[in-house]
Order: C-alpha cells, then structure tokens, then sequence
C-alpha cells in the first residue's frame, strides 16, 4: 500500500520531493512509491525519491555509463588512466546527525579508481590500485569527460552527457551531418553547450546527434551506446511534442531519428518519423516565406516558437530545417512507395514559398533573399531562374524535386496504354528540365577542386537527377527501344559519378544514394537480358557497369545497413540470370 504524507503536514520538506517533481519544480505529495503527479503524467516507473537511503536507478544508470564510457577510452588509448570515479556513500546519514542537509558541513566524498568493468559482475576482483580520500564537496574528482555529476542541478539535465564527453559526439558527427541531411552551424551547437537550459539547442536534436556519432563509429566500441543515445532522444522527442518549444530543433532531431532508421534498414520507424517531421513543419509553416508579412494567429498554438526572424542566423536555420524535411520528405516518399507529406499546390497555404537555402556564411553576413520568387519549387519546374538558386545545397533540393516529379508522372502511365496528350507533354517538359538541370550543376571532374562536403552533397545530387531520368521513362521503355535506350543511358551516367567517389568519400554519402544505384543496375539488369539474345558483342561492356554499381554497393553496405540490402537483392537478381 502507497505511504502517504502526514496528514497535518501541508508541504513537503526541503529536499524530500520525487527527483521528477524537483526538476520539473512541481509541487510534489511525497506519496511511496508513486505521487500522484508522476502517477497523473503515467511517469510512475519514473518517480524516485533520493532520501539519502540509497542510489536511484538514474544513478545508478549513470556511474554505470561512465564506467563503460572510460573503459572505451582504456580500449582505445593504451596510455589513457581510468579517472576517479565518484560513489556514494550509504551511511553517510548515518554518520552525520548535525544536518540533514546534501549540502551541510558534516559532509564527506568517496573515490576509487577501479575497472569499469567490475560493475558488470559481482565476482569482478577489487582492483589493486583502489585508494580512497575525503574530498570537499565542491571539489572535483577529476577533469576526465566521462564522470558526470551525482545529482541534477540547474545547468544538467538526463539528457545531456558530461561536457567533454558531449563535445567529443559532436566533434565526430560533424563532418557527417550532410550525410544525414543536416545543415547546421556546428560552431555555434558547440558554444550551446556551456550556457544556461533555456539558450541550449533541445535534447531531441541533441541526442541524436550523438546517436549518430555512435553510429557512424561502428564497428568501434563507442557504438555500444547506440541504444542509450536512441532511448534519450525518443524520451526527449516525447516531452518535446508535449511542451512544444523549440519546434525546429524537434523537427531537425525527427528527421535525424528517420534517417537512423532508415539507414539501418528499419523502414517502418524512418517512414514514421519522416511522416511526423513533414507534417510538423507544415503545421508551423516552415514552407511560408517569413519575410511576406503573413499574418500569425494569436490562438494557443503560439506556443510554438515559430515566429519570423529578422536575424540572419534564425532565419537561415529556419529556411535550412525546411530543406532538410523536404528533401527527406520527397526523395524517401519515392523509395518507400508512399506519397509525400509536404503540399505544393496553388493554394497559397499548402504551397511552397520558402527562399531557396544558401551557404552559412551568406546567413552570418545577414544576406537573405527577402523577395524569392514566389512558389520556389513550381518556379523552377516551370523554367524560372532564381539568382539565389544555385548553391550547393539548392542544388540538392533541386535535385530531389526532380526526382520525386520523375516518380509521380512514371506512376500516371499505365502500361500498353496510351497516355493523355497532356501527360506526355509534362513528361517530355520535365526531360528537359532534367537535361537542363545537370547542365547547371558543377561538372564530376571538378569536384576535388571543392569543400569535402560540397562534393559529397554535388555527387548526390548528380545521382538523383540522373535516377530521375531512370524514373521517369522506365513505365514506358520495356515497349519502346528508344525510351528503353534513354534508361539505359541514365543509368550509365550513375555508374560514371561513381568512379568519381574516392574510397574515403563513401563514409560520407547519403544513405539515399544506394537506392538509386539500386535502380540503375535494375535497369542495367534488363539491358543484360536483352543484349544477351541481341547484341552479344556488348554483354561485356554492361557486365562491368554492373560490377562498378556492385562495388560501390558493397563497399558503402557495411557502414550503412539498407544500402547492403539493396546490394543483396541485385546479387540475387543476377544470379538468376
């Protein structure tokens, strides 16, 4: 049975309140084991009392995480020393009868050092090095990253991990948060770290980009953390929704999530979360150019803190987070088989207005493009050209607009059927755009002469445009030879963008890449079996772009998980040949 408070006593002592109560400052009841306000928020599991008996579970978690966390660096660094690792003491109470206080004088702190691993067993031997000294409870044990603090206070949360531990996820992750999709100053993410909880970047996006660290880390041990990094960010995404601050840091940390999945081949989840990001930009009008007066309601959505910016940074993460839902919205839609979130019709509501993404620095210097022009991606398709429209990461979008178009006209025609006039000149119009389009984009064998992370993002967009081709006319080419020749020739230029990427840019590619490849030695496939009963003389030929298509395919499986299923299956289809 619950033991409830005295009844005559109306407020809780200082310091006797659940931990989720203090860090949330509720009132708290004090009802065992439960209160009624973790019971209310169904959080029951959560609600722990530290009264001095004994280690909460979320401490327990987190020594036990700080173990393995310097076991790694042991692993990895032969001369790294396991740092002091903080305890606590069960009779300290006990021993102390002048205060009751965490904070009184009587006060006293235990450290040893010892092998992370001895928590993972009872049986573990006590380490010979072990010492013990009486430290000041102000005092710090040790500089190490990978100790955090026992308790909470105003500048942690649980879901953060120690600085320099923190600092170290983000220093990996960076140059890799283009492979996921993610355009972000990392500089300024970086600085967030050291200020207060309210000027700091939200847990969600925090913690998935951790997760990705970790997952970009394998085989390595530090993607052992892969799970508590996943667990953290789908808790925080959860409270996220709920409180509804920070919206774009949620809608950048969704997309994240989805393309964890996604990569890793769980496309029931990355389907999900691609789904919710989309719809959730839409609801806060991240397609909307900001800088056209529109009007924002005053009804409670206004939580949201979605308002127009004037400042050239806001802005330009505002105009980047909607590229990043778009092009994870529109590219995966295609490959997942499900239709695309994002509208963009006439309706000045449910079309697409947002200023085409720029470079950071156009955004630092305060350059914003304040008159775009007006439906930016209907523009394009319709042959309007935006000065504002050619950098690296436009490219990409624009790119990933084609493609999806590709997909949606190829879906219209049926088979033996002749199509309406009117398709076919929308097919015929957006081969053009197509053709168009790569002439416009920085040619492959100037690549090298770029940033690391312009080249990867040009060599996916080359990609995309030339899959778009594939897309397009593969309903119509098993009829027609010459549409068929059209494929074809699409799906060679993919295996020539391919011999382009150098073996360290494959740990950089987006994962979208191995699905078009996959499209292109399908194509490539159906050559084959037709070459083999006509033209023999040139079954050689296409058997080496589909080996260089395999390669590629095999190299990038084993660090992303959905590209060597894709793999999988174009072996198998070969092998029936």
């Amino acid at each position: 049975m619950a033991n409830k408070p005295e009844s005559g006593q109306t407020t809780l002592q200082r310091g006797k309140a659940c931990l989720r109560c203090r860090k949330r400052k509720m009132r708290c009841d004090g009802t065992k084991p439960a209160c009624q306000q973790c019971v209310r928020a169904k959080k029951a599991e959560a609600c722990e009392y530290d009264d001095g008996k004994g280690k909460t579970r979320t401490q327990l978690l987190r020594e036990h995480i700080a173990r393995l966390e310097a076991r790694i660096r042991e692993l990895e660094d032969p001369e790294y020393v396991s740092p002091a690792v903080v305890l606590y003491d069960p009779h300290e109470n006990s021993r102390s009868c002048s205060s009751s206080s965490i904070g009184s004088s009587g006060e006293t702190s235990l450290y040893t050092s010892h092998s992370p691993l001895s928590f993972l067993s009872d049986s573990s031997p006590a380490s010979p090095n072990t010492s013990w000294s009486s430290l000041q409870p102000s005092a710090s044990p040790s500089s190490t990253p990978f100790v955090p603090e026992i308790y909470f206070d105003d500048q942690q949360t649980r879901f953060q991990p120690p600085l320099e531990l923190a600092r170290m996820l983000l220093n990996i992750f960076s140059p890799h948060r283009r492979q996921c999709g993610l355009d972000i100053h990392m500089g300024h993410v970086v600085d967030t770290l050291t200020t207060s909880p309210k000027e700091q970047r939200h847990p969600v996006l925090m913690n998935t980009m951790y997760l990705w660290a970790c997952f970009i880390s394998r085989p390595e041990p530090l993607s052992q953390h892969e799970d508590h990094y996943l667990g953290l960010a789908l808790d925080a995404l959860q409270e996220g929704l709920r409180d509804g601050e920070k919206t774009i840091d949620i809608i950048q940390g969704s997309c994240l999530l989805s393309m964890y999945f996604l990569a890793n081949g769980r496309i029931l989840e990355g389907s999900y979360h691609a789904t919710a990001a989309a719809a959730l930009a839409v609801q806060c009008g991240l397609h909307i150019n900001t800088y056209q007066g529109k009007v924002w309601s005053t009804d409670p959505q206004d939580q949201y803190d979605m308002k127009p910016s004037r400042t050239g940074v806001k802005e330009g993460e505002r105009i980047l987070a909607f590229w990043q839902v778009y092009n994870l919205d529109r590219c995966w839609s295609v490959i997942l088989r499900k239709p695309s979130i994002i509208p963009d019709g006439l309706d000045p509501r449910q079309s697409i207005n947002c200023p085409w993404p720029q470079d950071w620095a156009e955004y630092e210097a305060g350059h914003i493009n304040v008159v775009p022009p007006f439906q930016t991606i209907r523009g394009f398709m319709g042959g309007e050209v935006s000065p504002s429209g050619f950098s690296t990461q436009a490219m990409r979008v624009k790119a990933s607009a084609l493609f999806a178009q590709a997909d949606q006209l190829s879906s219209a025609w049926e088979p033996r059927v002749k199509g309406p006039s009117m398709l076919l000149q929308e097919t015929q119009a957006l081969e053009r755009a197509i053709a168009q389009f790569i002439t416009t984009l920085m040619p492959l064998d100037q690549l090298d002469a770029i940033s690391v992370e312009d080249k990867h993002t040009l060599l996916v967009a080359h990609t995309l445009a030339h899959t778009a081709s594939v897309q397009l006319y593969r309903p119509l080419a098993q009829d027609d030879p010459l549409v068929f020749d059209k494929c074809a020739r699409s799906a060679r230029a993919c295996v020539a963008v391919i011999k382009h990427i150098s073996d360290r840019d494959y740990k950089y590619l987006d994962p979208i890449i191995g699905p078009c490849w996959s499209y292109a030695a399908d194509t490539l496939i159906i050559e084959l079996e037709t070459r083999e009963v006509a033209w023999t003389v040139v079954e050689t030929d296409v058997r080496s772009q589909i080996t260089t298509l395999l390669y590629a395919m095999t190299t990038l499986g084993p660090r992303l998980p959905i590209v060597a299923i894709s793999a999988a299956k174009v072996q198998k289809r070969l092998s029936e040949l």
